[in-house]
């Protein structure tokens, strides 16, 4: 597979050239909003398209098969004035296993704190360097935040330099009257302590666990099958630390990873040899809990036994 040795060697070596790191499917539901001229988020549909997918985020190389896969489904559900709006941000991304044909899921979240201002034709300009308008800095955020976690699955904290950016944008966005950018804005699950998180030297082993996870263990397991899963359960030992560390009461970073792997971490292990099948099951009820009726499959297997 191209894109693993390609990302690997560009993060070790920094070679750079221009180019558009993410393929987005993106998609605006309007269907909450009634009596409104309709070709607007039809334009708004296209405007963010073409931002994320046309705007180079990193100094790496990618060849078009080479690009990070990711959706964002943009549902608007209150029109405020004119050109202002509410609704949610739903952002997915995923990458190819090495030597197979699956994919897996890297990123799944759902931003509910959604406001922002759009007049139609108007271009959407983004400019790190100081907080502008809410609808490019969203997005540009979750587009460091997409590829900082997939960097991170190639290379060990491979993604820091595109957290930093995602980062940035938080910083410039503290007087901002939109919701999310803060601390104590809305839920402890937003942006800001997203990338807090991503960043707290407290979570450090969560950053390995992606590396661990992906790079040790998944991409293994079509050559190494048992030695795949050591790495994906060397992975949740990582996890496992994190959680009885306890950087904080919320374990937001935790949730993030189960929220995307919990169903591909119960097939991985539902073939595993039973010691292993249970030694992972222990691991993911004590740190995982929200997810228990999914792991209890591994535990229900060892029963047909």
């Amino acid at each position: 597979m191209k894109k693993l040795i390609v990302i690997s060697l560009f993060l070790l070596a920094g070679l750079t050239a221009g180019a558009q790191e993410l393929r987005c499917n993106l998609s605006v539901n309007n269907s909450k909003i009634q009596g409104t001229n309709q070709s607007i988020f039809n334009t708004l549909q296209k405007d963010l398209r073409d931002f994320i997918n046309n705007t180079a985020w990193s100094n790496n190389r990618f060849a078009s098969d080479e690009k990070i896969e990711c959706n964002f489904f943009l549902t608007i559900t209150e029109q405020l004035s004119a050109t202002e709006f509410r609704g949610t941000l739903q952002v997915q991304s995923s990458r190819p296993v090495y030597g197979s044909t699956f994919i897996t899921p890297i990123f799944n979240f759902m931003d509910n704190e959604i406001t922002f201002s759009y007049i139609e034709y108007d271009p959407i300009q983004f400019n790190e360097q100081a907080y502008s308008s809410a609808l490019p800095s969203i997005f540009a955020f979750y587009c460091y935040i997409v590829l900082g976690l997939d960097y991170d699955t190639f290379a060990l904290r491979g993604g820091t330099e595109q957290l930093k950016h995602a980062e940035h944008i938080v910083v410039n966005a503290q007087n901002a009257p939109d919701k999310g950018w803060r601390p104590y804005d809305g839920s402890r699950n937003n942006r800001y302590w997203m990338i807090e998180n991503m960043l707290n030297y407290k979570y450090g082993p969560m950053r390995s666990a992606y590396y661990k996870y992906h790079r040790l263990g998944l991409d293994r397991m079509s050559e190494r099958l048992s030695e795949g899963r050591d790495g994906i359960t060397e992975a949740l030992l990582d996890i496992q630390k994190v959680y009885r560390d306890k950087p904080d009461n919320y374990l937001f970073f935790l949730k993030l990873f189960f929220d995307a792997k919990a169903d591909e971490i119960v097939n991985i292990y539902l073939e595993a040899p039973e010691q292993e099948r249970m030694r992972a099951y222990q691991i993911l009820m004590e740190v995982d809990r929200l997810n228990e009726k999914k792991y209890t499959k591994l535990k229900d297997q060892t029963t047909k036994f």
